[in-house]
């Protein structure tokens, strides 16, 4: 079994992490882990930008783990993440790689009580995932200190920006030791993130993998023009004929993700509902239930566009088109992960044509518009706006289900 874990052996990973390593199933680092593994162990401040799910958690755990020996009471490893989503996802991700250490592994967010993160860094933590309002809500409480922090990693930089987090941020950084490792991830680096890194870093080593800008070349795009009053009933016939394993709904508002998610409950379609009115434990339900199959499809706002680990989601479908195209890209990331195939499906009606005219500036393509076969459409100017290209451009063919001059069609199957 080490023989097929030799390109994580040959990064010089320790053999508890690779323990870790081969308990989570993984074979080959990606190109991340590749390029950030080595400058992490050499000691090096490193800025990682990358597309979504390319594995960059495990880029900056594994060395990090590596190196920390025996547990402490204190934590050295601190990691910001934007929402409390984010922070619990790589705390498990974290404790799942470290199982075979004696490191622990605590998170910290707002929105519960204080009671068990009271009793974890207490009790002495190793590794502490938070967000960033909580963690200063303990630092002021006196609760939690930073002054044997060797690695602080700031996860998903320019959401923190986009969310407001920058001067807390800097606060946290603030009560960090100077002489310390850092990591910053972001998909872009604005000037303030730009700023953040001159400030907070010492020589550190870029590590940009893909373009920016462009979505996963693994995840095969289509845009559905529709009339508004046809879009649910759209939505109910696509999921019909699309032969998928798990699909993520993106909704633009909570009331309209509820309504989807009761609508297509009532259509024998297992499912849960993910935004911010929903409760803590409520987010996590869905999303292990999404996680372990219970549920088909997870209903979401943009809350679930960035970030979540959830591995082998088939389809994409945008019921609202993302008013900002980073969004788009961010949504459609949900699936072809980790080098896996994927489907993204866009529902537009007229009022978002110019929505979807900017997300393909912005990702430098063109997106096939589409239609359902022996679908009895309502007209919208949108069939006349961008008509279908010819056959030979557009044809290809994915698992049982044919594109074919701008049409939907072939063999359809479901799972159940």
């Amino acid at each position: 079994m080490l023989i097929c874990l030799m390109p994580f052996l040959k990064l010089g990973l320790s053999a508890t992490v690779i323990q870790g390593v081969q308990a989570m199933g993984y074979r080959e680092p990606t190109p991340i882990q590749l390029r950030a593994i080595p400058l992490v162990l050499a000691g090096q401040d490193v800025i990682g930008s990358a597309q979504t799910g390319t594995g960059k958690t495990a880029a900056f755990a594994l060395p990090i783990l590596s190196q920390l020996g025996e547990h402490s009471r204190e934590p050295r490893v601190l990691v910001l993440e934007p929402t409390r989503e984010l922070a619990a996802q790589v705390e498990t991700a974290i404790r799942d790689l470290a199982r075979f250490t004696k490191l622990t592994v605590a998170v910290i967010y707002g929105g519960v009580g204080y009671g068990k993160q009271n009793d974890a860094l207490r009790d002495g933590v190793d590794i502490l995932v938070a967000t960033p309002g909580r963690l200063l809500d303990h630092l002021g409480r006196g609760t939690c200190r930073l002054n044997a922090v060797k690695y602080l990693v700031l996860d998903e930089a320019d959401r923190m920006l986009d969310m407001g987090f920058l001067p807390d941020v800097k606060r946290i950084v603030e009560r960090c030791p100077q002489k310390r490792q850092t990591m910053l991830f972001s998909a872009t680096i604005p000037p303030e993130i730009d700023t953040l890194i001159r400030w907070a870093m010492q020589s550190p080593q870029t590590v940009q993998i893909g373009i920016r800008r462009s979505p996963a070349e693994t995840v095969k795009h289509a845009v559905y023009p529709v009339a508004e009053d046809q879009k649910a009933e759209l939505l109910c016939e696509m999921l019909k004929r699309v032969d998928y394993n798990s699909v993520i709904v993106f909704c633009r508002t909570k009331q309209r993700a509820d309504r989807i998610s009761r609508l297509l409950s009532r259509d024998n379609h297992a499912v849960a509902v993910l935004h911010s009115n929903r409760t803590q434990r409520e987010r996590e339900q869905a999303l292990r239930g999404f996680r372990d199959g219970l549920y088909e499809i997870l209903v979401a706002t943009d809350i679930a566009a960035r970030g979540l680990d959830i591995l082998e989601v088939s389809h994409v479908v945008n019921y609202d088109v993302p008013q900002h195209p980073e969004d788009y890209v961010h949504r459609i990331g949900r699936t072809g992960r980790a080098q896996a195939t994927g489907e993204a499906f866009t529902l537009m009606v007229a009022e978002d044509a110019q929505h979807m005219y900017a997300i393909e500036r912005f990702i430098g393509q063109k997106i096939v518009r589409v239609k359902l076969e022996n679908y009895d459409y309502h007209y919208t100017a949108l069939f006349d706006m961008d008509k279908p290209g010819q056959p030979a451009a557009h044809e290809r063919r994915t698992r049982g289900v044919r594109l074919s001059g701008g049409y939907f069609c072939g063999p359809v199957r479901k799972r159940r």
